[in-house]
């Protein structure tokens, strides 16, 4: 089932999370336990890229820095790429264009290497997620990434019937994990010379990390308002891990936190298309303000005559993250003002495919996320309900709202899968020159085939049977409502 792609990306698989089950942050580094990766995770990324460089034959790092990393796995001379080749594993990944490379991503968390990377793939083939599970296996040592790649590369060639490239066993190098080791046994036996001077050096500490924090490259581009935000949100979450208060987990807190520093980065974002607030200090409750829509929309007038009348010219979402995110969806609903349409459901649920565990995808950023949702506002005509019952927008209603939505979802989907299901009617399309034939017509018994007689035809478009020409039917947009779903 294709879904919608924010900002023409291509469909991710699901991803599978890789270590960080149950850890605190801070452990090993990170918010709340010193600093995060350091010189050993450059020296495994500068080793990777001296290896598996662009131009590589079988293994190729694309990007690479201290929070993330994508490679791919190049399938040229697969024993299962061929014609005729028999179904099984070996064939390219479901979904993808032959000679096309296997997408594999990684997100290193600050508390890297105590917390191992985490890893997902483009792709659904469940023979590529089991090569990820496997890395499961792995969770100690200095040089994980190294390691996790050793063994994603050597499996992924025993699944194409692949030779096992030469490569691989330079992946063995001890360098890295040796100098790692010497450094931090060395600023150890340092701490142990001076024990007297313990105070001065925590003063003098503290003078060099602060130029340091700032010199950081992942906040370059970011507002000094904006990295207040973003270090009061580390303090509170040593905190309350000293507290033992810690909420959510390792892997939703780091990419909650990268998403945020993308968003404060973003053009967009200073360019005054949205705002983010975290309610309440908190990194998994946003409310986000949509600033501008289409200014040729209805919408756009009727959030005009808003500002007139109560002063806030803005759409105000809300968007809940729960543990288990990127590889679930967060709820996003609408919370002022009351709208109609725009595929805006009871209580403010909105009704987007991509806002489904069926249509998500982990890969997703949230600000693709956020200018969707502002698009297909526009798209289903919404218009704000002047005067109306602000209380008939609450979370409980919109929680009720969208499982509904989801149970419809979750039936049209298997009955898709059965070949039975057939979109709901919406009337006749606008931009259609000439009516569409009706939905139960029925080609001659040769054309039916392999349908039986009293099957549904397969979608009529083109030439028909008889000479008779017909419309063919409009692409369908990148970003839909979810099937069965209408705007209210």
């Amino acid at each position: 089932m294709q879904q919608p792609q924010p900002q023409g990306q291509q469909q991710p698989g699901p991803g599978q999370q890789l270590g960080g089950q149950g850890a605190a942050p801070g452990a090993g580094g990170g918010p709340g336990g010193g600093p995060g990766p350091g010189p050993c995770l450059r020296r495994e990324l500068k080793l990777l890229e001296s290896i598996f460089h662009r131009g590589h034959e079988r293994f190729r790092i694309a990007s690479a820095c201290l929070d993330e990393l994508s490679c791919e796995f190049l399938l040229a001379g697969a024993g299962g790429a061929g014609a005729g080749a028999a179904p099984g594993p070996h064939l390219p990944p479901r979904g993808s264009v032959p000679g096309d490379p296997v997408r594999i991503h990684c997100n290193i968390t600050e508390s890297y290497p105590a917390v191992p990377p985490i890893w997902s793939v483009e792709s659904d083939d469940p023979n590529l997620a089991a090569v990820l599970e496997r890395l499961v296996d792995i969770k100690k040592g200095n040089t994980l990434l190294l390691q996790h790649l050793k063994k994603i590369i050597s499996d992924l060639c025993k699944l194409y019937n692949l030779p096992q490239h030469p490569d691989v066993e330079m992946l063995d190098q001890p360098l890295p994990a040796e100098q790692c080791t010497q450094e931090d046994v060395s600023s150890e036996d340092e701490d142990e010379e001076m024990p007297e001077d313990t105070e001065d050096l925590d003063h003098y500490e503290m003078k060099e990390e602060e130029p340091a924090e700032g010199k950081k490259p992942e906040d370059d581009g970011i507002g000094k308002e904006n990295l207040a935000i973003l270090e009061k949100i580390k303090k509170n979450q040593r905190q309350d891990y000293l507290n033992g208060a810690v909420s959510g987990s390792v892997q939703a807190t780091d990419r909650l936190m990268k998403e945020l520093r993308d968003i404060y980065r973003s053009q967009s974002f200073k360019g005054g298309n949205y705002a983010v607030e975290l309610v309440n200090d908190s990194l998994y409750d946003w409310n986000v303000k949509l600033l501008k829509v289409d200014q040729d929309s209805a919408l756009h007038n009727d959030l005009q005559i808003l500002k007139e009348k109560e002063g806030a010219d803005f759409i105000l979402l809300n968007f809940s993250f729960k543990d288990n995110f990127p590889f679930d969806p967060p709820f996003v609903r609408v919370v002022s003002p009351v709208l109609s349409g725009g595929y805006v459901l009871g209580g403010g649920a909105i009704c987007m495919e991509l806002l489904t565990k069926q249509g998500w995808s982990s890969a997703y950023s949230i600000e693709s996320v956020i200018m969707q949702i502002s698009a297909t506002l526009v798209k289903g005509k919404a218009r704000v309900q002047f005067g109306a019952n602000k209380s008939q927008y609450s979370l409980t209603r919109a929680q009720q709202s969208y499982k509904s939505l989801v149970q419809i979802h979750e039936k049209n989907g298997e009955a898709r899968a059965r070949g039975s299901y057939f979109p709901p009617q919406q009337g006749p399309l606008p931009w259609v020159s000439k009516p569409l034939p009706p939905i139960t017509r029925r080609l001659p018994p040769s054309r039916c085939s392999p349908h039986s007689p009293h099957s549904p035809p397969p979608p009529f478009s083109g030439e028909g049977p008889e000479g008779v020409a017909s419309t063919p039917l409009p692409r369908r947009s990148t970003a839909r409502p979810a099937h069965g779903c209408r705007p209210s």
